[in-house]
């Protein structure tokens, strides 16, 4: 009798956990294809005058919310490039070029005063410190592209080596 009891229990467990999943897969399957359409058709964003904020920070940046931006080219070892798009009226965000895609990255609070910026959707991340800049990819923890110097950095960089070596010859 007991073993009846326990298999009636059991039963209900799993038919409750199926309808359970049931109602969880439906209401994400109504989420996703509205997320969807407004990432692929890219009719908000297109509509937005430039420099506007999208509302979904971690959606691919369409080319038209980078007009009237400041444009800082970055060389990086290896032959790489990135490119960030920055609104004087807007701190939080940057518009950042990398593969020839643009991505809206928003900046994280630091302690030790670098730049940080994140877009957690593509896992990209921008981190820039006086002398040079950084773009990593934190779902596969590793950089994309290292020792990144705008005109610049590259400037200050060698002004530095010529000085310093003429005192170690000597």
């Amino acid at each position: 009798m007991s073993i009846s009891k326990l298999f009636l229990a059991c039963s209900l467990a799993l038919a409750s956990l199926t309808l359970a999943a049931g109602a969880h897969a439906q209401t994400g399957n109504d989420k996703k294809p509205a997320k969807h359409k407004s990432a692929k058709g890219g009719k908000a964003a297109k509509a937005e005058p430039a420099g506007a904020k999208s509302a979904d920070p971690d959606e691919e940046t369409d080319e038209s919310a980078i007009g009237g931006s400041v444009v800082t080219e970055f060389d990086c070892e290896l032959g790489n490039k990135v490119t960030v798009y920055k609104n004087d009226n807007d701190d939080a965000h940057i518009a950042l070029r990398w593969k020839k895609r643009l991505h809206r990255l928003k900046r994280i609070g630091t302690e030790t005063g670098a730049l940080r910026f994140e877009n957690k959707h593509y896992g990209l991340v921008w981190i820039g410190i006086p002398a040079k800049a950084m773009l990593l990819d934190s779902r596969q923890n590793r950089q994309l592209a290292n020792e990144c110097r705008n005109a610049e950095q590259a400037k200050q960089l060698g002004m530095e080596t010529p000085a310093a070596a003429p005192s170690t010859k000597g």
